[in-house]
Formats: C-alpha cells, sequence, structure tokens
C-alpha cells in the first residue's frame, strides 16, 4: 500500500492508497477538499469537524442523485448512461470517508 500526502483545507493528510488508485485518490481529495472549502467560505460553518459533516452529506446526496438520474436514463434505454460503481469501489468510498472522519475528528480545532 502506498501512502499519499494531501492537502484538505490546508491541513496535511497522510492516506494510505492501493498501487495504480493514486489518480483516483486525488480526484476524490479534490472533491472533498473542494466541497469543504466552498462551506468554509460561505462563512456560517467554523468548526471543521461540521464543516466535513455537512461536505460528507453534500458529495452523498449528488452521488444518490446521480445514481438516480443514471437509473431513469438505463430504464429508458439511454445506451450512453456509463455503468455504475462496483460495490468494491462503495466500500473504498466509505472506507475513506470513515478515515477522513477519524482524522478530523480529532482535530478539535476550530477554522
Amino acid at each position: 500500500m502506498k501512502q499519499l500526502e494531501v492537502q484538505i483545507m490546508g491541513q496535511s493528510y497522510l492516506l494510505g492508497c492501493p498501487e495504480g488508485g493514486e489518480q483516483r485518490l486525488l480526484e476524490a481529495v479534490e472533491k472533498v477538499d473542494s466541497a469543504m472549502c466552498k462551506i468554509r467560505d460561505a462563512g456560517k460553518v467554523k468548526a471543521r469537524d461540521r464543516i466535513a459533516v455537512l461536505a460528507a452529506l453534500n458529495l452523498a446526496f449528488d452521488t444518490e442523485r446521480n445514481a438516480s438520474q443514471q437509473q431513469v436514463h438505463a430504464a429508458n434505454g439511454d445506451p450512453t448512461v456509463p455503468a455504475s460503481r462496483s460495490l468494491a469501489e462503495d466500500v473504498r468510498v466509505a472506507q475513506l470517508l470513515v478515515r477522513l472522519d477519524k482524522a478530523l475528528g480529532d482535530d478539535g480545532r476550530l477554522i
């Protein structure tokens, strides 16, 4: 397992990553960082853990909405609908969110 150092909201995290999964992990980090910075920059939420929870909920909601839209298009016979993520990919995303939650939970600092 390879380790990558990444930045989320200006804080460094060392994350484990399977060989060959670096690009996907970096894309996930970019999505999380972007979502968290957007919430922080709105100015209503200051605590890092609350920002992380709101970002996770927003990302999960977007994922579910996109999956529902794909199902509708697929049911209508749209051949351009990409294949849905595998269960293994869903598990990896969930594991990453749990690890991020643990890391942020120990932070204890306000932004």
